[in-house]
Order: C-alpha cells, then sequence, then structure tokens
C-alpha cells in the first residue's frame, strides 16, 4: 500500500506544470522589431524587453538576469545562409538598457542561428564562411558551379561596451574527407574509417550559384563538465561533439585537446550512412532543432534532447527524443570497428499531432517536465515525463524556442540594489519607498517577487535580505 500512495504522491507531483518563468523571444520577421518576454504560469508579464532589431534565433538569461541576444543587422540580405541571419550581439540589463553592443565584421564571417552563453561570460556563435569554387574542388567536391558556404564556430569575449575578441575559432572545412578522387590526396580516405570527419561529398544543394548554406547548422550548445560542445547540422540530419579544450590551431587539426582528436568530431550522432555505418533504415533525425544536453540535477541528466522536426514514422510529425550520451567520465565515446556511434534506441520520445518543418526545440526542466516549443503551429506547452500536458501558452506566439527557468536560478544577490553601489542596504530601501509613494520613478530591480510590480511586499523582502 505504501509503494501504491508514493507512486500516486510521484505522479501529482509530475502532473503540475514546474513553477518557473517561461523566457519568449518573439519573432519579428526579416529586421522587424521583436520583443522577449518573461512570464510566470498564470502569464503575468515579468519582465519585457523590447528590440529595435529583428532576433537571429532567441535570447538567454544568466543567472545575474543579463539577456544576451542575437540579433540581425539592418540589411544584411543574408548571402545563401537559409536560416536567420546575425551578426548583431547584444547584452541586455533587467531594466532594457543595453549594456554591451557589437557587430561582427563580415569579412570574419556570418553569425546566423543560436548562440551559446558559457561560465566565463563568453559565447559561442554559429557562423557561415566562403571558400571559393576552386577551393571546394581541390578538397574533393563534386559537381560544384560556384561558391561553397560552409558553417564554422567562433567564441567571443566581450569588451566594455562596445568592443569584442574573438578568442576561439572552429570549421567544418578542417575535418573533412571524400573518396572520390585521389588527386586530393589532403582529404581522400576511407569514409567509413574515419567517422571523426565529414564526408564533403555527402549531400549536394548545388547550382549556378555553387553550393551555398550546406551544413545548416541551427542549434549549439555547451558542456562545462567536459568541456565541449554540440552542434545540430539540419541538413546533414546530424548532431557533432566537438572538443572545446583545443586552442584555434588545435582546432583546425587532427591531434590535441582533452580528447587528443583536435578538431575532428568525438562524436555524432542521428545518421550513420553520412560515414557508410548503415544507410537510409539506420537514420534517425531529420532536419533536427534544439539539440543540448540535460542539465546535472535534472531527470535525465546528461542525456541528449532534440527536436526531430520530421519523425522517420511519419514524416508530416514531429517529436521529441531523449537518448543516451554515451560519454564515459572523462567525455571519451566508445565506438567499434565497421559500427556507427550508439546509442540504438530512445530512452524518452514524446509525439503528438504537432508539426513544425522549421526552427522548434524541447528542454528538460527540474522537475522532469519538457517544455516544448512548435514554431510552426506558434504553441508552446509543456508536459510531464508521461506525455500529459500541463501547461500552454494561451495566446499563439511566433518563437524559435522558448526557455523556462526556476526562480532559484538567479541571482538575487543584486535584485533590489536600487542605487548601483552593490550591495544591499537601508538606503536601497529608501529608494523602494520613495518610489511606492510615487517620489521616484519605479525600477523593477526592487520586484523582489516579481509579481510585476513594486509594493510593500517587496520592502518586507529586502529587509529580509539585510537582515538575512
Amino acid at each position: 500500500m505504501f509503494i501504491l500512495y508514493l507512486f500516486l504522491l510521484i505522479q501529482v507531483i509530475f502532473a503540475n506544470p514546474f513553477d518557473g518563468l517561461t523566457l519568449i523571444t518573439t519573432i519579428g520577421g526579416t529586421q522587424n522589431t521583436s520583443n522577449t518576454i518573461l512570464m510566470d504560469n498564470d502569464e503575468n508579464i515579468v519582465n519585457l524587453w523590447e528590440h529595435s532589431n529583428g532576433t537571429a534565433s532567441v535570447g538567454y538569461l544568466t543567472k545575474d538576469s543579463i539577456l544576451y541576444l542575437p540579433g540581425k543587422i539592418t540589411g544584411n540580405p543574408g548571402g545563401g545562409t537559409g536560416g536567420p541571419v546575425g551578426g548583431l550581439f547584444k547584452k541586455i540589463d533587467w531594466n532594457n538598457n543595453i549594456i554591451w553592443e557589437w557587430e561582427m565584421p563580415q569579412e570574419i564571417c556570418e553569425p546566423h542561428h543560436d548562440i551559446a552563453i558559457m561560465p566565463n561570460g563568453n559565447f559561442l556563435v554559429i557562423c557561415s564562411e566562403v571558400k571559393s569554387q576552386q577551393d571546394a574542388i581541390e578538397a574533393g567536391l563534386q559537381g560544384i558551379q560556384g561558391d561553397f558556404e560552409l558553417d564554422m564556430i567562433v567564441e567571443i569575449k566581450p569588451i566594455g561596451s562596445d568592443d569584442a575578441e574573438i578568442i576561439w575559432e572552429w570549421r567544418f572545412w578542417d575535418h573533412l574527407i571524400q573518396d572520390i578522387s585521389t588527386d586530393f590526396t589532403s582529404t581522400f580516405g576511407v569514409i567509413s574509417e574515419h567517422p571523426e570527419l565529414l564526408d564533403i561529398n555527402v549531400n549536394g544543394f548545388g547550382d549556378s550559384d555553387g553550393f551555398m548554406d550546406w551544413n545548416h547548422c541551427n542549434k549549439i550548445s555547451y558542456n562545462e563538465t567536459f568541456d565541449q560542445i554540440v552542434l545540430s547540422s539540419r541538413f546533414m540530419n546530424e548532431i557533432y561533439v566537438i572538443d572545446h579544450s583545443t586552442t584555434t590551431e588545435e582546432a583546425s587539426g587532427h591531434s590535441g585537446g582533452n580528447q587528443g582528436k583536435g578538431g575532428d568530431f568525438i562524436y555524432r550522432w542521428g545518421n550513420p550512412q553520412n560515414y557508410d555505418r548503415g544507410d537510409s533504415s539506420n537514420q534517425i533525425l531529420d532536419a533536427q532543432h534544439g539539440i543540448y544536453w540535460i542539465p546535472d540535477g535534472y531527470p535525465g541528466a546528461g542525456n541528449f534532447l532534440v527536436f526531430n522536426n520530421r519523425n522517420q514514422i511519419n514524416p508530416n510529425r514531429s517529436a521529441v527524443l531523449e537518448f543516451e550520451c554515451i560519454a564515459d567520465e572523462n567525455g571519451f565515446y566508445p565506438i567499434e570497428e565497421g559500427q556507427p556511434y550508439g546509442p540504438n534506441e530512445i530512452i524518452w520520445e514524446y509525439s503528438d499531432t504537432f508539426f513544425s518543418n522549421v526552427q522548434s526545440g524541447a528542454y528538460r526542466l527540474p522537475n522532469g517536465n519538457t517544455i516544448i516549443t512548435v514554431t510552426s503551429q506558434e504553441n508552446i506547452f509543456e508536459v510531464d515525463y508521461d506525455g500529459n500536458v500541463v501547461w500552454e501558452l494561451s495566446d499563439n506566439i511566433r518563437c524559435a524556442r522558448a526557455l523556462k527557468y526556476g526562480y532559484d536560478y538567479f541571482d538575487y544577490s543584486l535584485f533590489g540594489d536600487m542605487n548601483g553601489d552593490e550591495t544591499i542596504n537601508i538606503l536601497d530601501t529608501v529608494i523602494m519607498v520613495q518610489m511606492i509613494l510615487g517620489n521616484q520613478n519605479i525600477d523593477l530591480n526592487g520586484d523582489l517577487n516579481f509579481d510585476g510590480v513594486l509594493n510593500i511586499q517587496d520592502i518586507i523582502l529586502i529587509i529580509n535580505l539585510i537582515i538575512g
């Protein structure tokens, strides 16, 4: 009987939406304005950031409530990139003040889609670079008539209020293989013997304008424990893991870093026919988005979660998949000779009648629920582990991916610092009282309970902070 009661209790706990704050960055069209909205489960708006430019993907909040935003550059035609083109990066504080803004020089690369915030405040960016037709031919690419555009990653370190330094780079270009011609010795090899490299002839979207947007990478995530990066490639129908512990020089080669493989793939999954260790029947991913590691402390911690835009069983349906991260404690991914990378089975899958051929994503929450964004249907909802919908946004909002943060995610040490002296004391309380009385303009940095207003409840909370 006790076991039955325990089971029912667990069901009740997991049948509720996670008590947190949902972050939604709206898609504002080609160059239109957009917003980032933070709301509670009752859809009360806790904070609103208004942007004068369109966004390339979604904004991310750090623990100190700073919003990192990858934005679009006005007038940028986008080149051959088939996805949202970025290039304008911002850090915005809680009060909608831009505290850092920087535009990527186009001669470096063309940012698009996603970014990943790192613990040190740097962030990783998906970019595309262009190689000439002759360079592509000499690398063994067949049938090209024009330029060759493929993806790369850069790590950006913000400096001051309007400057930045690129401190790390990685390129697909440095990790290619082909088995067509021995004339191109730098890339020639047996593809099935080199799962750490990408076949340059694995797909073809070439025309009179060349091969543009060859990879179409759409999501990047960082694993601090392993110092690794996972990258989703829509057109390859694969995800790739690379070693971030390398130097830029090592990342361009095949040795160095924690795994000793330089910038080569240390893991890939979703479509093993790309490296001749399977066929179309082994393909699982199709146009996927949203890949990331489930964080430590969450149900499924360490596993991968991905939004598979086109389910292999029914291509007119999407699905959210959780699969095991097979890495050992040192971040090494085993693979048997002649076999594809595991796993062969899905741990958890959620699929229903929803479908989006573009964007979308899913995130695991601390209580085991999963928040899902179906972009084409403008739908954001939360399901428990049994697949029950426990929360759904009432309004249709077009968003690439919604995130959800627990209240304990934020560092409250700076909330309530009303005079900006980086301490919380009686002076901040006096300022808040004056704001409530209407003698000063309201600053929601004092909204300690996130109810969207400044009132006596916030005064009580700040006094509790002061007295410990």
